[in-house]
């Protein structure tokens, strides 16, 4: 931990900087007021440039419009977070954030929600494709608010989870594991040429009709893999989302349960086996802070 974090960039306010630039504006600066890339000049004060466009002529810095616009935390801490968050498999608790960073309590569990906010992705391509396997299976977590505990999964939340073999993960907190709440998101999200492998459930049945094959196996029957037909991809992937749930965050809120997901999702979609080391990782995520803002000031997870 102390190699690593003896970068410049780790240590430094005016290196982070410096680096957050690099990743954000490989091109040069980019005006957030009127999206023109280098065409602004520096200023008198250190990280702050001014748009050279007539029509705008508005100053700004690297972290306006994003995750991280004015937070008063220094911002060679919330590369050190970033890191951290990046590199660990099952996730930092904001307790774990707040011994290593010197901060606060409050203030290590708002850096991590604005993390995971960044680690969300949007605006992507169907899942799959012609050739290749989409695995969707659902589990079960924690305890829906007002619900006793009783036997059975019914006072716990609905996870839906799309994992691409070789690939990408998706999950989505669900209402429950009716077909009208799976297969908006099904269609959705994976491509109508791939291969759709789930389990038994029969709200699977008339979902899969869309796609260009459909396997199940028997769970109940004990069977779980029959030739290419198998969930144990998104097995595994709900084997880390709980290790990291139940060991290092222990509670969280339904209200909050996306952004968790948003956090697994992306590491899992970010692995070493599809190449992509911790540096890079930590890239991706920071790529993410650009035109997202949380405003909420006093909730709690």
């Amino acid at each position: 931990m102390t190699d690593t974090f003896s970068a410049p960039r780790f240590r430094d306010d005016n290196e982070a900087r410096k680096a957050l630039e690099a990743i954000l504006w490989p091109d040069g600066p980019i005006c957030p007021h009127c999206g023109v890339i280098n065409h602004a000049y520096a200023t008198r004060r250190p990280g702050v440039f001014r748009c050279a466009e007539k029509e705008c002529r508005k100053d700004f810095t690297v972290t306006m419009k994003t995750v991280m616009e004015r937070s008063k935390i220094a911002l060679h801490k919330w590369l050190q977070a970033f890191h951290l968050m990046c590199s660990s498999k099952k996730g930092v608790s904001s307790h774990q954030l707040h011994r290593t960073l010197d901060i606060t309590y409050e203030a290590a569990w708002f850096m991590s929600h604005r993390i995971r906010e960044a680690m969300r992705v949007v605006g992507v391509e169907p899942m799959g494709g012609a050739g290749k396997a989409v695995e969707a299976d659902e589990t079960y977590y924690g305890q829906v608010k007002g619900e006793p505990k009783r036997r059975g999964v019914g006072h716990k939340h609905v996870v839906l989870a799309l994992v691409e073999r070789d690939g990408a993960a998706r999950s989505f907190h669900v209402e429950g594991t009716r077909i009208a709440d799976l297969k908006p998101i099904i269609n959705e999200n994976i491509a109508k040429e791939s291969a759709l492998m789930t389990d038994e459930g029969t709200w699977y049945r008339e979902i899969g009709r869309q796609f260009a094959r459909h396997e199940t196996v028997k769970h109940r029957e004990d069977e779980y893999v029959r030739g290419d037909a198998h969930t144990n991809t998104a097995e595994g992937f709900f084997s880390i989302f709980k290790r990291g749930m139940q060991g290092v965050y222990q509670h969280c809120s339904e209200k909050h349960l996306h952004r968790y997901l948003a956090e697994f999702d992306f590491r899992y979609s970010n692995r070493v086996k599809l190449g992509v080391d911790d540096g890079e990782r930590t890239a991706r995520a920071i790529k993410g802070i650009v035109g997202k803002r949380l405003t909420y000031a006093t909730s709690r997870n």
